[in-house]
């Protein structure tokens, strides 16, 4: 009988791991990869942790399934963490779902509710930005700015609405330009103006780009800046921190950094840590109240806010305060920053590193001063990683497709020198042999 085969579609970095622990992946054959990604960017105390795995045994074993909108302890621990401990004081209504695609899907259909709520039902449009990844529904790969990730789809999907994403590296007034943040801020208002702000609900944004860009973040000011031109012209901001929220980017959420109070937050990935499934939609009493009074529903998912999935994401988040395990990135981040622009800042074809505590970016090209990428047809950035896997360690491969080649690295945050030596290490061999 012919093996069943996995995954659906054959990858050339096929790997058989058979455990994993701390920051470490162990394979079949007996070899031990550093995982300088955390998987897809998720794991944030490592793997292996026992209190994770029996908080999440105690729970199967108390209520393996309830009906979401039910209380039970496990829901109500996780509530409580949430409120006392993470969320902006702002954000008091919370909606979980089983992850980050289904969470955005929730963001984005609260945001029109809420319009139609006000009595606008014509303000629906969800404005994204040109370059960005929000999930892999068909809704959220079509208003993402990811090629990609939907070609073969492009006939049925949504047809995006987009501004331009904040790139200061590939600025069009010119590389890290002194005005690239009214460039692109300009480029937002005359995207409101264009459409019409009587038929926008809300730009959905990262406020850094995840794994799709490569850590890109804005120019000084403007996350504070677009922010008030949103609110000028009753359009919501919704941030979607799938990727950064929980400590990943030294604060607790992006939007810390840049000091603005998102209508909508959306976090998954590190809220769970990869122990379980799940995402989370935050909003106001303000946004919940008006839908409510209209008569609306906010849907639940079947497998939203599992029992188990609840006392997993709890027992995560309380490790990380505890620990003191997010007061550790900002250094981390710096640390690996600092070796990184040491041993390949010049290279010649690494046309920029950047990032914020834990979620680094570094971008590979043809040719530094042009900034020209190399051809799609010669896979690079997999060509790395593959190399990376040689080399002991897993680095994420990331771009759109359209933008390339962006190589991520997203470890956990128990991580030390020895771990930041290793990664650094294993890049510079790789994109010496691949790139050059």
């Amino acid at each position: 009988m012919e093996l069943i085969k996995w995954p659906f579609l054959k990858q050339t970095w096929g790997i058989e791991f058979e455990r994993s622990k701390g920051a470490y992946l162990y394979t079949k054959d007996g070899r031990k990869i550093l995982d300088a990604a955390g998987g897809a960017i998720v794991s944030n105390i490592g793997y292996g942790r026992e209190e994770v795995a029996e908080a999440i045994a105690r729970a199967v074993k108390n209520n393996s399934y309830i009906l979401p909108p039910f209380l039970t302890p496990e829901r109500e621990a996780l509530l409580d963490e949430l409120r006392e401990y993470w969320l902006p004081s702002h954000l008091t209504r919370i909606h979980l779902s089983s992850g980050g695609s289904e969470a955005n899907e929730s963001a984005v259909k609260l945001a029109i509710q809420y319009q139609a709520s006000r009595g606008k039902p014509e303000k629906n449009i969800i404005l994204t930005r040109s370059l960005s990844y929000h999930g892999t529904t068909l809704n959220m790969s079509g208003i993402s700015g990811h090629a990609a990730r939907k070609r073969g789809l492009e006939s049925y999907v949504p047809e995006p609405t987009t501004i331009e994403t904040p790139y200061p590296l590939r600025c069009p007034l010119g590389s890290h330009h002194v005005d690239a943040k009214e460039y692109y801020l300009e480029n937002l208002r005359n995207t409101i103006k264009r459409i019409g702000a009587e038929k926008i609900a809300g730009l959905l944004m990262e406020p850094i780009n995840g794994s799709s860009g490569g850590a890109i973040y804005p120019p000084d000011n403007y996350w504070k800046e677009a922010h008030e031109i949103l609110q000028e012209n009753e359009i919501l901001l919704i941030a979607d921190e799938v990727m950064t929220g929980f400590g990943r980017v030294g604060e607790d959420f992006a939007s810390n950094l840049y000091e603005i109070e998102p209508d909508i937050l959306i976090a998954g990935k590190g809220m769970g840590g990869g122990y379980a499934a799940i995402g989370g939609t935050y909003s106001t009493d303000k946004i919940a109240d008006s839908i409510q009074a209209a008569g609306y529903e906010v849907m639940f998912h079947t497998f939203a806010a599992l029992p188990q999935s609840c006392a997993a994401s709890a027992q995560v988040l309380k490790i990380l305060r505890e620990e003191s395990l997010c007061e550790n990135v900002p250094t981390l981040g710096e640390k690996i920053l600092d070796k990184l622009n040491t041993e390949i800042g010049q290279h010649p074809n690494v046309a920029e590193i950047r990032g914020k505590g834990l979620l680094i970016g570094i971008e590979i090209v043809e040719d530094k001063s042009t900034l020209k990428p190399f051809d799609e047809s010669r896979k690079t950035t997999s060509k790395i990683m593959e190399k990376g896997l040689e080399e002991g360690v897993f680095l994420y491969p990331g771009g759109t497709g359209e933008y390339r080649d962006i190589v991520c690295l997203g470890p956990a945050f128990i991580i030390g020198d020895t771990e930041i030596d290793l990664m650094v290490n294993a890049l510079k061999k790789s994109i010496d042999e691949v790139a050059s």
